[in-house]
């Protein structure tokens, strides 16, 4: 397993479950990255506090106002950013901001869909176009040619419901807009690692797991993966990817997740 050399990264819906626990874990490691970027659509309100207290801890946190289905909120995020970093790039973003409404295949809406779509997929599309020359920065700034996270990366949060072929937990949830939002923005993960591999970046699509926070909890069932466990494992996850892993869909184990 190789080691993960994070200078800086961006993480989305960064103010509570994984995306809080994806920044704290980064913040504690032994040797933190320089600069973490969290970006939350409400970084004065109370669904962000723990970030806020966390900030007074770590100088090197910068909580960033982003709202991912707005794109001029993205466009501003990518400029603050950019002049926080001065003149170095971006090395890992975590597109990891999502929505779920708990429907049934009768009952699921157009504007259910259009929602929860535009935010899982289309976010995850117009960040990584807002932050690819920061990303093109970093992993010309990089030595070696190999694919990893320590050079470049963009990792989509994506689902094993998104699996066509698994349908996970159907039994449960039919959370179709869900699904087909996860099924796509895995289809833009393959593309992205086709676009960009030229400019020396990893494109992944991981599945954290089922994890116990607010949206894990919607569909009615205690899920058996805690925020800790499964933000670990995709640490020593995100530790490991190389050149053959850019364009897959893998588990917080690392495991290979089917289309």
């Amino acid at each position: 397993m190789g080691e993960l050399h994070v200078r800086s990264l961006l993480v989305t819906g960064a103010n509570r479950g994984i995306g809080l626990g994806l920044v704290q874990h980064f913040l504690g490691r032994p040797k933190p990255p320089e600069w973490v970027f969290a970006g939350c659509r409400d970084p004065k309100g109370q669904r962000a506090q723990e970030l806020q207290n966390l900030v007074s801890r770590h100088p090197n946190l910068v909580i960033i106002p982003l709202d991912v289905t707005d794109p001029a909120s993205i466009k501003a995020a990518a400029v603050r950013v950019e002049e926080q970093l001065g003149g170095s790039g971006l090395n890992l973003l975590i597109n990891n901001a999502g929505m779920l409404i708990c429907n049934t295949i009768d009952n699921e809406k157009m504007e259910n869909m259009t929602r929860i779509y535009t935010t899982n997929t289309v976010g995850p599309l117009l960040m990584s176009q807002a932050f690819l020359p920061l990303l093109k920065k970093s992993a010309q700034r990089s030595l070696g040619s190999a694919l990893s996270c320590s050079k470049a990366a963009i990792i989509n949060m994506s689902s094993s419901a998104g699996s066509i072929e698994e349908v996970f937990l159907w039994d449960q949830a039919h959370i179709v807009a869900y699904r087909c939002s996860k099924a796509a923005l895995n289809m833009l993960t393959k593309c992205q690692s086709l676009g960009y591999r030229e400019h020396g970046i990893l494109c992944v699509a991981l599945h954290p797991g089922w994890v116990h926070t607010d949206m894990g909890d919607s569909v009615g069932h205690t899920p058996p993966v805690t925020v800790d466990a499964s933000v670990r494992g995709m640490l020593k996850v995100l530790s490991s990817l190389s050149e053959k892993d850019t364009g897959t869909l893998l588990d917080w184990e690392g495991k290979v997740v089917p289309w």
